[in-house]
């Protein structure tokens, strides 16, 4: 299989990797939307993204992946209550891919309900957010999503929880992804519901800097050219990146916030018009995260600033 382009190697749409990464440090802040016309290189953002994630622990042979510390999926709680001790391994984060044709049951999974009434077993076949448990799930023009499985996204992105009952037959499986979704505006806006869920939403245009139009030729006619040399920079850089992320993680319950500066961001929200409390949120733990990832305990001017560019576009009201 084919490489990924390197996330280290990305020229530009800085606040597009930032977006990216608070969400790896803190995934509660609910996602990113990548929002913008094509070839601006979104999809090869996001297919890149998953090599600086630090890997997960989860249960040994489970193929829900269940990580450790949250919730089972039944068959883990089935071998516990056998009395098997649960061990676990460590995983790559991945890219999942939810095509915008799927089905309902190819989106959430299929109980077989002949064996259920002749053996009286669950036998469950899995889902796409089955999948995505502990990963990221990615949606490509998720504007043309159809309304039915944007219903089911919105009701597992609340829950953690997927649940498939069929004819008095019931399975549930944890499914906490990272959303990332991109969309050209061109082709039709995104249902509101849907809109709100994601926590972040990122403008995204055409570089207009010649030097940085030459660089992004540069490196990717190196990365098709498959130059070994490129590879092992940026591989390691990737790999530094990676470790970013995971101290960021560890950093970020001690980064503090100042009662002075929780009081301007709900004034902020207010001046606005941002409906509801998603938004003060947002920004706060945007912030935060940008502190935590640049070695901080404290916020700062531009950890705020840039987390109101990131978490407000999508929420101010259009009046």
């Amino acid at each position: 299989m084919r490489s990924r382009f390197p996330f280290s190697a990305l020229v530009g749409q800085e606040l597009l990797k930032k977006g990216l990464l608070v969400n790896a440090v803190d995934p509660s802040i609910g996602g990113v939307l990548l929002r913008g016309e094509k070839g601006t290189g979104k999809t090869t953002a996001v297919r890149s993204f998953a090599a600086v994630l630090p890997p997960k622990d989860v249960v040994s042979g489970c193929r829900f992946g269940c990580v450790r510390g949250t919730l089972s999926c039944d068959e883990c709680r089935a071998r516990e209550a056998s009395g098997e001790v649960l061990r676990y391994e460590s995983r790559p984060v991945e890219v999942v891919d939810l095509a915008l044709n799927a089905s309902e049951d190819r989106v959430v999974g299929s109980l077989d309900l002949e064996a259920a009434l002749r053996e009286g077993s669950r036998k469950f076949e899995m889902g796409v957010l089955g999948k995505a448990n502990g990963n990221v799930l990615y949606i490509d023009e998720v504007n043309l999503l159809d309304d039915h499985v944007v219903d089911v996204l919105l009701d597992v992105a609340v829950s953690g929880v997927n649940v498939v009952m069929r004819e008095g037959v019931s399975y549930r499986h944890p499914s906490r992804f990272l959303l990332v979704g991109t969309m050209n505006p061109e082709e039709g806006e995104l249902r509101p519901q849907l809109l709100d869920r994601f926590g972040l939403c990122v403008e995204i245009s055409g570089e207009r800097d010649v030097g940085l139009r030459k660089s992004i030729v540069e490196r990717v006619l190196l990365f098709e050219g498959e130059d070994a040399g490129f590879r092992s920079m940026w591989d390691r850089m990737d790999e530094e990146l990676r470790i970013v992320v995971r101290d960021a993680r560890a950093r970020l319950g001690r980064v503090y916030i100042a009662d002075s500066l929780l009081t301007m961001v709900t004034e902020v929200n207010v001046t606005l018009g941002i409906a509801g409390h998603r938004g003060d949120l947002a920004i706060l733990k945007t912030a935060r995260a940008l502190a935590a990832l640049r070695g901080g305990v404290e916020l700062s001017a531009a950890d705020l600033r840039d987390a109101i560019r990131l978490a407000l576009p999508h929420r101010v009201p259009r009046t």
